[in-house]
């Protein structure tokens, strides 16, 4: 992998999430880790100095939220299209109850303070900058609540600010 400048760059962000799905990764070589595929988020910038930033969103059930919780650091890796049939899975099980990384044909880097895989095409570091729990009152229309959360398991939703890239080094 070879770190990039933020600003170098080149995708959709529409497709990068919505389509190709990311893995949220957090956690550290001593007390583990873990991943799960999300396809809801945001990148931009925010506060600071126009800070490269990620948005992502949690439900409170999942086992990947306890790492992104407890750790400074979460990345967000983009892989490809080769393992949409891994993120499936890694978006489907629970690392409670098995080791889904090891499973999915996963190789763990520990670096930055944090967890990513070899295997992805592009990581980005984040650093967490706040986290809170979307409110029901927050929702300006009741379907989106009712068609969303019927459980009412409503996300938590983490800023991190982006502090590296990483693209895969195929030279």
């Amino acid at each position: 992998m070879k770190e990039i400048d933020y600003k170098e760059m080149e995708f959709n962000p529409f497709n990068l999430l919505g389509k190709e799905w990311m893995l949220v990764s957090a956690g550290n070589e001593q007390d583990g880790c873990n991943t799960m595929t999300i396809s809801w988020g945001h990148l931009g910038c925010l506060w600071g100095h126009n800070d490269p930033t990620a948005v992502i969103y949690l439900r409170p059930s999942r086992y990947t939220k306890t790492y992104v919780d407890k750790e400074k650091y979460f990345t967000l890796c983009v892989m490809d299209n080769d393992f949409k049939k891994q993120m499936a899975y890694l978006g489907t099980v629970s690392g409670r109850d098995e080791d889904k990384i090891a499973k999915a044909g996963l190789t763990k880097v520990f670096a930055d303070e944090t967890v990513y895989f070899k295997e992805a095409k592009l990581v980005l570091i984040c650093k967490k900058l706040y986290a809170s729990e979307l409110q029901e009152s927050g929702f300006v229309y009741q379907e989106t609540l009712d068609e969303n959360y019927p459980k009412r398991d409503l996300h938590t939703m983490y800023v991190g600010k982006i502090e590296k890239v990483l693209v895969r080094d195929d030279e």
